[in-house]
């Protein structure tokens, strides 16, 4: 049985000592991180690898940066999202590892909106395309992976807790999640929603308002699936105990069980 997880750590050196007690209880064989905050040569790889991890970074100076963690050597194929040449925002990171393909993945947020004509918002749906063309291609090539990450999208207006106050939020906007179900429509599986239909299922608290304690949270951090995978899935859920410790990411991890039965891993 393989376990895979997703977190947006929003700093990993911030929360560091989280990510390490984390990794340690909880021991995914594959991790995909995302909004390190540092570039590559600040990333804290003498940690992780005491850890008997293996780590591949695309960082960037305080704002995003994306990751792959394994307990088995990693392959990267792209450190960019294919389709715009001028795109230098650290957000995609595409490997092979345990002999499936994985990227990890921070989807623009877009906001503010601006009713959905914002520069911002326009760069969140083009980069969206860009990762329907990209999927499609894996798709193509028969090629078993997983894109996990903070897609800045709740799917449904299951996935937040108010929304009426989020109508005009990029992360609900109709366009956005269009885009989101185009991909989805694909033949992908969303891992967490695919076993648990269950409302409240948020990954994402807000650091304001008491929003934690109230469970005022946001779904905005998935696995999907393709196909091959989908078809392997065991059990999956979202991991809260993260986001109660002391000095927390906003965001608490994601994880899914898949066998390892018929997918050709080491």
């Amino acid at each position: 049985m393989l376990k895979i997880a997703t977190w947006n750590v929003n700093s990993v050196n911030a929360r560091l000592p989280n990510l390490i007690e984390w990794l340690e209880f909880s021991q995914p064989d594959v991790v995909l991180l995302q909004e390190l905050k540092c570039q590559e040569n600040n990333f804290p790889r003498i940690e992780i690898s005491s850890l008997n991890y293996h780590a591949e970074i695309v960082g960037q100076k305080t704002y995003n940066g994306v990751a792959v963690l394994s307990q088995q050597p990693i392959k990267v194929h792209r450190s960019v999202l294919p389709g715009n040449s001028n795109d230098e925002q650290a957000r995609y990171i595409e490997v092979d590892t345990f002999g499936l393909r994985f990227a990890s993945i921070y989807l623009p947020n877009g906001n503010p909106s601006e009713n959905g004509k914002s520069d911002k918002f326009l760069y969140k749906l083009d980069w969206m395309s860009r990762l329907i063309v990209r999927a499609k291609r894996l798709i193509k090539k028969n090629e078993p992976f997983v894109l996990g990450g903070d897609f800045n999208i709740c799917p449904t207006d299951d996935d937040l807790y108010d929304p009426k106050a989020f109508a005009n939020d990029a992360l609900c906007l109709p366009e956005a999640r269009l885009k989101f179900f185009e991909l989805m429509n694909l033949g992908l599986v969303n891992a967490v929603k695919a076993l648990d239909n269950t409302t409240k299922l948020y990954s994402y608290w807000d650091y304001q308002r008491g929003a934690w304690q109230k469970n005022d949270g946001l779904l905005i951090d998935h696995l999907i699936l393709s196909p091959q995978i989908a078809d392997r899935l065991i059990d999956s859920g979202i991991d809260k105990t993260p986001r109660g410790k002391e000095k927390p990411s906003d965001h608490t991890p994601v994880w899914c069980h898949i066998s390892e039965q018929n997918l050709n891993i080491p």
